[in-house]
């Protein structure tokens, strides 16, 4: 069953194309033999999605994830920023897909979540696994698409309802990523923010 959500919420969190419009129907008759909590936000997404022209649902794409830091689609920006470590964490993602059979084309970076669902529906225990490493920053996008508000809103919902609830620490890490941002690099700064001589 999760398999299945993922592959649909792959689909419907990435740029509203040609080939996503062209799919509404199949999509719509897949979301609804889910659960309500899964199944109904991805019909609700899938509802706007048929009665929106496509010209304007890619406008919205791009303003609500091309323009607004804390709806972005790459899950270890939450994590680690644009730093150095997030090259790692990239890099890492790509081995971890390789060894469980997902090779990339390199049109998308590995932790675009599109990707990340695509990877957790072909490999369903270890994608699991990843979504749930990466649970604050869903939910802070979860979080920040409701207070746009955006209609992809429904689909991090969707999300959401396959992933265990939030647990005390994962609270805390969402407060902390909402309060702060991600990480800043810090290397190569003078200390204490004075000049270097």
């Amino acid at each position: 069953m999760n398999a299945r959500a993922w592959q649909i919420q792959s689909l419907l969190i990435g740029y509203p194309d040609d080939s996503l419009c062209g799919k509404a129907g199949l999509l719509a008759e897949a979301a609804g033999t889910l659960p309500e909590p899964v199944g109904g936000p991805l019909l609700r997404f899938l509802g706007h999605l048929a009665t929106t022209p496509q010209s304007r649902l890619a406008e919205d794409y791009v303003a609500t994830f091309d323009h607004r830091k804390r709806c972005c689609l790459f899950l270890t920006y939450y994590a680690h920023g644009d730093t150095r470590n997030r090259g790692m964490a990239l890099l890492e993602l790509k081995q971890r897909y390789a060894a469980d059979g997902l090779i990339l084309t390199g049109e998308e970076l590995p932790d675009h979540l599109s990707v990340v669902l695509e990877y957790a529906a072909i490999a369903p225990p270890a994608g699991r696994e990843l979504l749930a490493e990466h649970r604050a920053g869903l939910e802070l996008l979860r979080l920040a698409l409701h207070d746009a508000p955006s209609p992809w809103a429904a689909v991090l919902d969707s999300i959401a309802a396959t992933l265990p609830p939030l647990a005390g620490d994962q609270r805390t890490a969402v407060a902390r990523l909402a309060a702060a941002g991600p990480p800043a690099e810090k290397v190569g700064l003078a200390p204490f923010g004075g000049r270097s001589r």
